[in-house]
Protein backbone atom coordinates (compact mmCIF):
# COMPACT_ATOMS: atom_id res chain seq x y z
CA UNK A 1 0.00 0.00 0.00
CA UNK A 2 2.96 2.18 0.18
CA UNK A 3 3.27 4.02 -3.15
CA UNK A 4 6.52 4.71 -4.36
CA UNK A 5 7.32 7.89 -6.26
CA UNK A 6 6.79 8.44 -10.10
CA UNK A 7 3.52 6.08 -10.00
CA UNK A 8 1.40 9.48 -9.49
CA UNK A 9 2.03 12.87 -10.85
CA UNK A 10 3.51 15.60 -9.30
CA UNK A 11 -0.25 17.49 -9.18
CA UNK A 12 -1.35 14.50 -7.28
CA UNK A 13 1.37 14.53 -4.94
CA UNK A 14 1.12 18.34 -3.86
CA UNK A 15 -3.06 17.96 -3.82
CA UNK A 16 -2.36 15.41 -1.20
CA UNK A 17 0.26 16.64 0.37
CA UNK A 18 -1.89 20.22 1.32
CA UNK A 19 -4.22 17.82 2.18
CA UNK A 20 -2.22 16.06 5.27
CA UNK A 21 -0.69 18.98 6.61
CA UNK A 22 -3.91 20.34 8.21
CA UNK A 23 -5.39 16.94 9.43
CA UNK A 24 -1.62 16.54 10.66
CA UNK A 25 -1.72 19.70 12.66
CA UNK A 26 -5.12 19.19 13.81
CA UNK A 27 -4.78 16.21 15.04
CA UNK A 28 -1.28 17.27 16.94
CA UNK A 29 -3.51 19.63 18.71
CA UNK A 30 -6.04 17.54 19.61
CA UNK A 31 -3.72 15.12 21.77
CA UNK A 32 -2.06 18.09 23.11
CA UNK A 33 -4.21 17.88 26.85
CA UNK A 34 -3.33 14.01 26.69
CA UNK A 35 0.37 14.70 26.23
CA UNK A 36 0.30 17.49 29.28
CA UNK A 37 -1.87 15.77 31.29
CA UNK A 38 -1.30 11.37 31.11
CA UNK A 39 2.56 10.89 31.22
CA UNK A 40 1.36 7.36 29.74
CA UNK A 41 1.10 8.96 26.35
CA UNK A 42 4.15 9.93 25.15
CA UNK A 43 5.78 5.57 25.73
CA UNK A 44 2.13 5.32 23.94
CA UNK A 45 2.82 6.77 20.91
CA UNK A 46 6.31 5.57 20.28
CA UNK A 47 4.71 2.07 20.79
CA UNK A 48 1.50 2.49 18.54
CA UNK A 49 4.53 4.02 15.87
CA UNK A 50 6.70 0.48 16.68
CA UNK A 51 3.55 -1.66 16.88
CA UNK A 52 2.71 -0.73 13.11
CA UNK A 53 5.98 -0.06 11.41
CA UNK A 54 6.79 -3.81 12.60
CA UNK A 55 3.29 -5.19 11.94
CA UNK A 56 4.09 -4.08 7.91
CA UNK A 57 7.65 -5.15 8.08
CA UNK A 58 5.53 -9.09 8.00
CA UNK A 59 4.84 -9.41 3.99
CA UNK A 60 2.52 -12.03 3.41
CA UNK A 61 2.46 -13.88 -0.13
CA UNK A 62 -0.86 -13.69 -1.96
CA UNK A 63 -1.73 -15.71 -5.43
CA UNK A 64 -0.29 -14.02 -8.57
CA UNK A 65 3.37 -13.60 -6.63
CA UNK A 66 2.68 -10.35 -4.96
CA UNK A 67 2.84 -9.60 -1.50
CA UNK A 68 0.89 -7.37 1.45
CA UNK A 69 0.86 -6.21 4.44
CA UNK A 70 -1.59 -5.33 7.86
CA UNK A 71 -1.04 -2.09 9.28
CA UNK A 72 -2.81 -1.84 12.61
CA UNK A 73 -4.80 1.48 11.64
CA UNK A 74 -7.36 0.51 13.54
CA UNK A 75 -6.36 -0.94 16.16
CA UNK A 76 -4.46 1.70 17.24
CA UNK A 77 -7.36 4.16 16.96
CA UNK A 78 -9.68 1.98 19.04
CA UNK A 79 -6.90 1.57 21.87
CA UNK A 80 -5.18 5.12 22.42
CA UNK A 81 -7.50 7.24 19.90
CA UNK A 82 -7.70 8.08 16.26
CA UNK A 83 -5.79 11.51 16.77
CA UNK A 84 -3.09 9.72 18.34
CA UNK A 85 -2.80 7.12 15.59
CA UNK A 86 -2.59 9.34 13.13
CA UNK A 87 0.59 10.95 14.12
CA UNK A 88 1.55 7.45 15.80
CA UNK A 89 1.70 6.02 12.11
CA UNK A 90 2.58 9.04 9.93
CA UNK A 91 5.94 9.39 12.26
CA UNK A 92 6.19 5.72 11.14
CA UNK A 93 5.54 6.22 7.32
CA UNK A 94 8.15 8.99 7.58
CA UNK A 95 10.61 6.82 8.88
CA UNK A 96 9.72 4.59 6.40
CA UNK A 97 10.82 6.51 3.62
CA UNK A 98 13.31 7.93 4.92
CA UNK A 99 15.72 5.88 6.19
CA UNK A 100 14.33 2.59 4.61
CA UNK A 101 12.95 3.68 1.55
CA UNK A 102 9.39 1.77 1.70
CA UNK A 103 7.06 4.85 0.05
CA UNK A 104 7.60 6.99 -1.67
CA UNK A 105 9.18 11.08 -0.39
CA UNK A 106 6.72 12.86 -3.08
CA UNK A 107 3.86 10.64 -2.13
CA UNK A 108 4.40 10.63 1.09
CA UNK A 109 1.30 12.86 1.70
CA UNK A 110 -1.04 10.73 -0.33
CA UNK A 111 0.05 7.16 1.58
CA UNK A 112 -0.13 9.18 5.11
CA UNK A 113 -3.84 10.40 3.86
CA UNK A 114 -4.70 6.39 2.98
CA UNK A 115 -2.99 4.73 5.98
CA UNK A 116 -2.93 7.75 8.59
CA UNK A 117 -6.03 9.22 8.15
CA UNK A 118 -8.45 7.09 6.42
CA UNK A 119 -7.67 3.75 8.26
CA UNK A 120 -7.65 5.20 11.68
CA UNK A 121 -10.59 7.25 11.74
CA UNK A 122 -12.73 5.19 9.43
CA UNK A 123 -11.79 1.81 11.66
CA UNK A 124 -12.40 3.92 14.80
CA UNK A 125 -15.93 5.12 13.66
CA UNK A 126 -16.87 1.73 12.62
CA UNK A 127 -15.76 0.00 15.62
CA UNK A 128 -17.78 3.26 17.67
CA UNK A 129 -21.00 2.91 15.51
CA UNK A 130 -20.99 -0.98 15.88
CA UNK A 131 -19.92 -1.03 19.25
CA UNK A 132 -23.10 1.13 20.29
CA UNK A 133 -25.63 -1.31 18.08
CA UNK A 134 -24.23 -4.43 19.54
CA UNK A 135 -23.11 -2.92 23.77
CA UNK A 136 -20.56 -5.41 25.01
CA UNK A 137 -20.70 -7.71 22.10
CA UNK A 138 -20.17 -4.85 19.85
CA UNK A 139 -16.36 -3.89 20.87
CA UNK A 140 -15.26 -7.59 19.61
CA UNK A 141 -17.52 -7.13 16.75
CA UNK A 142 -16.91 -3.49 16.08
CA UNK A 143 -12.74 -3.83 16.54
CA UNK A 144 -13.12 -6.95 13.70
CA UNK A 145 -15.11 -5.56 11.34
CA UNK A 146 -13.57 -2.60 11.45
CA UNK A 147 -10.41 -3.12 10.89
CA UNK A 148 -11.60 -5.33 8.18
CA UNK A 149 -13.05 -2.57 6.53
CA UNK A 150 -10.90 0.08 7.20
CA UNK A 151 -7.75 -1.43 5.43
CA UNK A 152 -9.93 -2.32 2.25
CA UNK A 153 -11.30 1.47 2.00
CA UNK A 154 -7.53 2.44 2.32
CA UNK A 155 -6.74 -0.44 -0.50
CA UNK A 156 -9.70 1.01 -2.59
CA UNK A 157 -8.83 4.83 -2.91
CA UNK A 158 -4.67 3.34 -3.29
CA UNK A 159 -6.27 2.07 -6.75
CA UNK A 160 -8.54 5.09 -7.20
CA UNK A 161 -5.56 7.09 -7.09
CA UNK A 162 -3.23 4.70 -9.09
CA UNK A 163 -5.92 3.78 -11.58
CA UNK A 164 -6.83 7.90 -12.89
CA UNK A 165 -3.24 8.58 -13.97
CA UNK A 166 -3.48 7.57 -17.15
CA UNK A 167 -6.53 9.66 -17.14
CA UNK A 168 -5.14 12.42 -16.33
CA UNK A 169 -1.48 12.41 -16.74
CA UNK A 170 -0.27 11.66 -20.30
CA UNK A 171 2.05 12.74 -22.84
CA UNK A 172 1.14 14.50 -26.83
CA UNK A 173 0.64 10.74 -27.86
CA UNK A 174 -1.87 9.66 -25.00
CA UNK A 175 0.95 7.12 -23.55
CA UNK A 176 0.64 7.37 -19.39
CA UNK A 177 3.16 9.43 -17.63
CA UNK A 178 3.23 7.40 -14.60
CA UNK A 179 1.37 4.59 -13.24
CA UNK A 180 0.11 2.91 -16.78
CA UNK A 181 -2.48 0.62 -15.24
CA UNK A 182 -6.25 2.16 -15.54
CA UNK A 183 -9.09 1.47 -13.34
CA UNK A 184 -9.85 -1.94 -14.19
CA UNK A 185 -7.32 -3.41 -13.52
CA UNK A 186 -6.00 -1.22 -10.42
CA UNK A 187 -9.19 -1.70 -8.17
CA UNK A 188 -9.69 -5.99 -8.55
CA UNK A 189 -5.75 -5.93 -7.85
CA UNK A 190 -5.71 -3.85 -4.91
CA UNK A 191 -8.94 -4.87 -3.25
CA UNK A 192 -8.91 -8.44 -4.42
CA UNK A 193 -5.56 -8.46 -2.67
CA UNK A 194 -6.54 -6.31 0.74
CA UNK A 195 -10.02 -8.76 1.05
CA UNK A 196 -7.16 -11.68 1.69
CA UNK A 197 -5.02 -9.36 4.07
CA UNK A 198 -7.76 -7.72 5.60
CA UNK A 199 -9.18 -11.04 7.10
CA UNK A 200 -5.54 -10.80 8.29
CA UNK A 201 -5.61 -7.59 9.97
CA UNK A 202 -8.66 -8.21 11.40
CA UNK A 203 -7.42 -11.42 13.67
CA UNK A 204 -4.41 -9.60 14.28
CA UNK A 205 -6.69 -6.48 15.83
CA UNK A 206 -8.95 -8.71 17.61
CA UNK A 207 -6.08 -11.03 19.38
CA UNK A 208 -3.84 -7.79 20.20
CA UNK A 209 -6.95 -5.76 21.47
CA UNK A 210 -8.06 -8.89 23.91
CA UNK A 211 -4.43 -8.74 25.10
CA UNK A 212 -4.13 -5.66 25.78
CA UNK A 213 -7.88 -5.04 27.28
CA UNK A 214 -7.56 -8.53 29.41
CA UNK A 215 -8.57 -7.63 33.26
CA UNK A 216 -6.08 -8.80 35.76
CA UNK A 217 -6.08 -9.02 39.50
CA UNK A 218 -4.36 -6.45 41.47
CA UNK A 219 -3.17 -8.44 44.56
CA UNK A 220 -2.69 -4.95 46.42
CA UNK A 221 -5.97 -3.99 45.65
CA UNK A 222 -7.39 -7.39 45.89
CA UNK A 223 -9.57 -6.49 42.55
CA UNK A 224 -9.58 -6.85 38.91
CA UNK A 225 -8.53 -4.21 36.89
CA UNK A 226 -7.66 -3.42 33.03
CA UNK A 227 -5.43 -0.70 31.32
CA UNK A 228 -8.34 1.34 31.68
CA UNK A 229 -7.66 1.80 35.71
CA UNK A 230 -3.99 0.82 35.19
CA UNK A 231 -2.03 2.37 31.93
CA UNK A 232 0.91 0.56 33.18
CA UNK A 233 -0.48 -2.52 32.29
CA UNK A 234 -1.71 -1.76 29.26
CA UNK A 235 2.49 -0.47 28.77
CA UNK A 236 3.92 -3.50 29.30
CA UNK A 237 1.37 -5.46 27.39
CA UNK A 238 2.64 -3.56 24.71
CA UNK A 239 6.19 -4.42 25.31
CA UNK A 240 5.38 -8.15 25.04
CA UNK A 241 3.82 -7.77 21.96
CA UNK A 242 6.82 -5.46 20.33
CA UNK A 243 8.95 -8.00 21.57
CA UNK A 244 7.41 -10.78 20.09
CA UNK A 245 7.27 -9.36 17.01
CA UNK A 246 10.96 -8.23 16.82
CA UNK A 247 11.84 -11.58 17.13
CA UNK A 248 9.26 -12.94 14.31
CA UNK A 249 9.81 -10.55 12.03
CA UNK A 250 12.04 -12.64 9.94
CA UNK A 251 8.77 -14.35 8.83
CA UNK A 252 8.25 -11.36 6.85
CA UNK A 253 11.16 -12.38 4.17
CA UNK A 254 9.55 -15.45 3.33
CA UNK A 255 7.04 -13.30 1.14
CA UNK A 256 9.74 -12.54 -1.81
CA UNK A 257 7.21 -11.02 -4.41
CA UNK A 258 6.28 -7.03 -4.36
CA UNK A 259 3.19 -5.51 -3.19
CA UNK A 260 1.34 -4.40 -6.57
CA UNK A 261 2.18 -1.19 -7.69
CA UNK A 262 5.12 -0.98 -5.54
CA UNK A 263 7.74 -2.30 -8.77
CA UNK A 264 11.15 -0.73 -9.49
CA UNK A 265 11.69 0.11 -12.94
CA UNK A 266 12.77 -3.52 -13.80
CA UNK A 267 9.73 -5.16 -11.73
CA UNK A 268 7.40 -2.62 -13.45
CA UNK A 269 8.50 -3.93 -17.07
CA UNK A 270 7.95 -7.70 -15.57
CA UNK A 271 4.10 -7.12 -14.52
CA UNK A 272 3.61 -5.28 -17.79
CA UNK A 273 4.17 -8.49 -19.61
CA UNK A 274 2.46 -10.41 -17.29
CA UNK A 275 -0.86 -8.31 -18.30
CA UNK A 276 0.24 -9.05 -22.05
CA UNK A 277 0.60 -4.44 -22.03
CA UNK A 278 2.99 -4.02 -25.06
CA UNK A 279 3.15 -0.37 -24.00
CA UNK A 280 7.17 0.62 -22.90
CA UNK A 281 7.89 2.01 -19.37
CA UNK A 282 6.18 5.52 -18.33
CA UNK A 283 8.43 8.45 -18.80
CA UNK A 284 7.72 9.73 -15.60
CA UNK A 285 8.49 6.37 -13.83
CA UNK A 286 11.54 5.99 -16.25
CA UNK A 287 13.26 9.29 -15.53
CA UNK A 288 11.56 10.47 -12.37
CA UNK A 289 13.08 11.19 -8.95
CA UNK A 290 15.48 8.56 -7.22
CA UNK A 291 16.30 8.93 -3.60
CA UNK A 292 18.65 6.20 -1.94
CA UNK A 293 17.52 5.29 1.60
CA UNK A 294 20.39 4.03 3.81
CA UNK A 295 19.03 0.74 4.99
CA UNK A 296 16.81 0.58 1.81
CA UNK A 297 14.65 -2.67 1.54
CA UNK A 298 15.39 -2.92 5.30
CA UNK A 299 18.84 -4.71 4.71
CA UNK A 300 22.29 -3.21 6.27
CA UNK A 301 25.41 -3.81 4.07
CA UNK A 302 27.31 -7.11 4.48
CA UNK A 303 24.79 -8.43 7.58
CA UNK A 304 22.53 -11.71 6.25
CA UNK A 305 19.22 -10.42 5.73
CA UNK A 306 17.22 -12.00 8.36
CA UNK A 307 19.52 -10.48 11.02
CA UNK A 308 19.53 -7.49 9.04
CA UNK A 309 15.77 -7.26 8.70
CA UNK A 310 15.92 -7.62 13.06
CA UNK A 311 18.52 -4.69 13.46
CA UNK A 312 16.28 -2.31 11.30
CA UNK A 313 12.90 -3.08 13.19
CA UNK A 314 15.10 -2.22 16.61
CA UNK A 315 16.31 0.44 15.44
CA UNK A 316 13.23 2.35 13.90
CA UNK A 317 11.69 1.47 17.53
CA UNK A 318 14.93 3.17 19.16
CA UNK A 319 14.54 6.34 17.26
CA UNK A 320 11.01 6.16 17.77
CA UNK A 321 11.25 6.32 21.67
CA UNK A 322 13.78 8.87 21.05
CA UNK A 323 11.99 10.98 18.62
CA UNK A 324 8.66 11.08 20.90
CA UNK A 325 10.95 12.31 23.81
CA UNK A 326 12.36 15.11 21.93
CA UNK A 327 9.32 16.44 20.57
CA UNK A 328 6.96 15.99 23.91
CA UNK A 329 10.15 16.83 26.32
CA UNK A 330 9.05 17.07 29.41
CA UNK A 331 5.33 16.95 28.28
CA UNK A 332 5.52 21.02 27.76
CA UNK A 333 4.51 20.38 23.96
CA UNK A 334 4.22 23.36 21.92
CA UNK A 335 1.32 22.67 19.12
Amino acid sequence: MHIPDNYLSPKTCAVFAATVIPIIGYSAKKIKYEVKNKKETIPLMAIASSLSFLLMMFNIPLPGGTTAHAVGGCLLAVLIGPYEACIAITICLILQALLFGDGGILSLGVNIFNMAFVMPFSGYYIYSFLKKIFNKKGEIIGVAVGSYLSINIAAFLVAIELGIQPLIAKDQFNNPLYNPYPLSITIPAMVGAHIIIGIVESIFTVSVYKIVNKTSFNMENNKKESFMYNPNIKIRRFYKIIGVLILLCPIGLIASGTAWGEWDVAGLAESLKSYNMTQSIPKGIESGISFSALFADYKILNIQDSIGYVLCAVTAIIIFVLLYRVIFRERKVKL
